[in-house]
């Protein structure tokens, strides 16, 4: 007797040449990358007293403890999204950071029950593609916010769906700050609480997954269906008629 669910096992609607069975093989490196993970933190206030920045420094700090190298992108004086050219220099200066990255932290305060503006428009400056590479594709992703009340998810819940849009693996865990200015000591360091130990178990998730994936970030986000498309618009290129 088959162990088949399905007696018919054919694919009428597949592009068998374009399908590829994932093997345990495939996932196994044989030689990991030895350097330093890289990471880059955003975060989405420019106020003088930022409690978004003062909680990425501290992770920022975490990290590099851990063995990391960190950049951290100042979003002043990056135009909005379309109101100026990619070659604006804050522009590119994003853009090379998040290709440099093997990791993103995005924090952004809630504002109106939403992430920032300036969390947002740093995001919407990252291209999806830029050629035939894709920024973030594969690279891991933390999410964290502060509040200035009590606890609320809805930025980084508004995060994690931009990060799968972007198509990065966000970490399971994530940290939500809330009462933030009574979290902070007056010199900027985040005082010893529950949300303080949440921040280094985001930390430590981060790093763990960036170093299980970093190497394996395109083959985890490889898509049939764009495989299917790529090959298709090479045979119109292939096969067009000269003009």
């Amino acid at each position: 007797m088959s162990d088949r669910l399905f007696p018919d096992a054919t694919f009428p609607a597949l592009r068998a040449e374009q399908f590829d069975v994932p093997t345990q093989a495939r996932l196994t490196v044989p030689v990991p990358s030895q350097h330093r993970p890289r990471f880059l933190m955003l975060y989405g206030s420019l106020r003088e007293r930022s409690y978004s920045r003062l909680l990425t420094f501290e992770a920022a700090r975490l990290l590099e403890a851990m063995g990391a190298e960190v950049r951290l992108f100042n979003p002043s004086g990056l135009p909005l999204p379309d109101d100026a050219p990619e070659t604006h220099p804050k522009v590119q200066e994003l853009r090379e950071l998040a290709a440099w990255s093997e990791g993103m932290v995005w924090c952004s305060p809630e504002r109106h029950g939403a992430m920032t503006g300036i969390m947002k428009s740093q995001i919407d400056w990252i291209p999806l593609s830029s050629g035939a590479v894709r920024p973030t594709q594969g690279k891991t992703l933390a999410v964290m916010q502060v509040c200035g009340g009590s606890q609320s998810f809805n930025a980084v819940n508004q995060m994690r769906v931009l990060g799968r849009w972007m198509r990065m693996l966000t970490i399971p865990n994530q940290s939500s700050v809330a009462k933030a200015f009574a979290e902070f000591t007056e010199d900027g360091r985040m005082k010893p609480s529950a949300f303080y130990d949440r921040v280094v178990d985001v930390m430590e998730e981060l790093f763990k997954f960036t170093l299980l994936t970093r190497d394996l970030g395109p083959y985890l986000v490889d898509r049939y269906s764009e495989r299917v498309e790529s090959a298709e618009a090479l045979s119109r290129r292939v096969n067009q008629r000269a003009i």
